[in-house]
């Protein structure tokens, strides 16, 4: 760890230490971020513009104020699936636009209540393969809808088609493909795809993947004609964006109250959901080891997105993608991703013409990729590897996603948690408390914790650890645990090696007692004695 006095300062002493690598950090971030924030836009049925809006917004005003120093705020793939609901749900095009932003709106407020109230930590609550599983579930319905854009098929032949329907028309799609179009987006997703194994060099491990997507697609657009010889929805159209910023947001969507509470509900959780996983990600690769203020951040993507609503923009949070990208180019404090904001507002005042040359098959691609990468097979496989039991929720949290929406998906995998944890012998008493017994001398503290270690009962382990000081020696005891999940085991590892990292150390004990239901380090473990009963 670094030491404390070689911390990056924050405010203005530390754009003023610090803004030449994080105005670069954060131009690398734009090139990434600009053409993924217009193709999240496209595909989430509002304007392109609009993505681009959201991206400034989460850039140069969000930073500001945010919770974390140095995630990326923007619109996400992992809420196209909700907001492309609400504008279709609330009767597309335009008129479904304008309504959605009401939804938008009320969720972002949700999200400032969420940090008022200090409920950031509720995001351990979600066991870790139901998230897995919304991910994956998102990754497969990107994966749906681009396909058909990828081949420049006629989005009024997919309008209004669920996920399912989706994927069953894929075949009919391949056999009836717009050469150009498709040419244009088979070659960009097959760099997207190879490019991370041809970055073997420092020059090219800089360059962005989209970026060399633009760097071919645009002028394949060009030499092909795009502009003459293909249907209009080939290519990106943007209009201007002083001409565009008004008043966009329309509350008229509560005379639908089922549609509007739902959309609202999913915004807020979805959202919240990702970007505290995003920061905690971007926390342990931090060179600095900062910690973030979790319920600091909810707030400020709650204040962004309502500012992002109002002229017309997408919902934001912290992105994964983005944010690494940001760390692993050297940004140092929160003006790398204020600078992500300002180069994308420079770019779209100065360039938008040229946005509107990029063909749509070449964003789809990219968008593809990003579906890969959440419902990789690995993803299938390494879930497996953790617990039988982990892949069934895995798979009951795609299914029901799938075949209805987030809520239902995410819903469904807790109650088959819950279900699987109360036959593996948790306590009905200790589905929500459990009970702990906390010792402690100058230099040690023992952490007794008996009945069962799970999901639902984390957030109050999680807040007796945050409660000890740093430093100590740290015994976790779990000999009289009757049932610890996957969920709790993979967070008492982060923790372990949060802690560690801060000068203390932590030693887990009374595992010995426990057998684990699959080989992985972090399976969930039965008392022994339990079994037997």
């Amino acid at each position: 760890m670094k030491p404390t006095t070689d911390l990056p300062e924050d405010g203005l002493a530390g754009l003023l230490r610090n803004g030449l690598s994080d105005a670069f950090s954060g131009f690398s971030v734009f090139l990434l971020a600009l053409p993924l924030s217009l193709g999240i836009a496209k595909a989430s049925e509002f304007p392109p513009l609009m993505g681009l809006v959201t991206a400034i917004i989460g850039g140069i005003v969000v930073s500001l104020m945010a919770g974390s120093r140095l995630t990326i705020k923007g619109p996400a793939a992992g809420l196209i699936v909700i907001v492309a609901g609400a504008v279709n749900e609330f009767g597309g095009g335009s008129q479904g636009w304008h309504l959605a932003l009401g939804v938008m709106l009320a969720g972002g407020l949700i999200q400032v209540l969420f940090g008022v109230f200090k409920l950031g930590r509720l995001a351990d609550i979600f066991p870790l393969s139901a998230v897995h599983g919304m991910l994956a579930a998102i990754g497969l319905i990107i994966i749906a809808k681009q396909v058909h854009v990828l081949l420049d098929i006629d989005p009024a032949v997919t309008k209004g088609k669920g996920p399912l329907e989706l994927l069953a028309m894929i075949p009919r799609s391949i056999a009836h493909p717009d050469p150009k179009a498709t040419f244009v987006g088979l070659v960009s997703l097959s760099i997207m795809l190879l490019w991370p194994y041809l970055r073997n060099d420092t020059f090219l491990k800089k360059i962005p993947a989209p970026l060399v997507v633009l760097a071919f697609s645009v002028p394949a657009g060009l030499v092909l004609d795009f502009q003459h010889t293909e249907p209009t929805y080939a290519l990106m159209h943007i209009g201007n964006l002083m001409d565009s910023i008004q008043v966009n947001v329309d509350f008229d969507g509560l005379s639908q109250p089922g549609i509007f509470i739902r959309y609202t509900l999913m915004v807020a959780l979805v959202g919240s959901l990702e970007s505290l996983l995003t920061v905690k990600a971007i926390d342990m690769l931090d060179p600095y080891r900062r910690k973030s203020d979790m319920n600091r951040d909810l707030i400020a993507v709650g204040i962004g997105n309502m500012l992002a609503a109002i002229p017309g923009g997408l919902p934001m949070i912290s992105e994964v993608a983005r944010s690494s990208a940001n760390v692993a180019n050297g940004a140092r404090t929160r003006w790398a991703n204020f600078f992500h904001g300002f180069w994308i507002l420079v770019f779209v005042l100065v360039a938008s013409p040229w946005i509107e040359l990029i063909p749509n098959s070449a964003l789809a691609a990219m968008l593809i990729t990003v579906g890969i990468r959440l419902a990789h097979p690995q993803e299938f496989v390494h879930t497996f590897k953790v617990g039988k039991e982990q892949l069934l929720i895995f798979l009951v949290t795609i299914g029901l996603t799938l075949a209805e929406d987030l809520l239902v998906g995410i819903a469904a995998g807790m109650a088959v948690k819950l279900l699987i944890n109360l036959i593996n012998g948790k306590p009905a008493s200790a589905i929500f408390k459990a009970p702990i017994d906390v010792s402690f001398t100058e230099t040690s503290y023992l952490v007794r914790i008996s009945k069962a270690a799970v999901f639902t009962n984390y957030p109050g382990i999680k807040q007796t650890l945050a409660a000890i000081p740093e430093g100590l020696a740290v015994t976790i005891d779990l000999r009289d645990t009757r049932l610890i999940d996957h969920t709790v085991m993979e967070n008492l590892e982060h923790f372990k090696h949060d802690y560690e990292i801060s000068g203390g150390r932590v030693e887990l004990t009374g595992l010995d007692g426990h057998v684990p239901v699959s080989s992985h380090q972090l399976a969930a473990r039965r008392k022994k004695d339990t079994l037997a009963a």
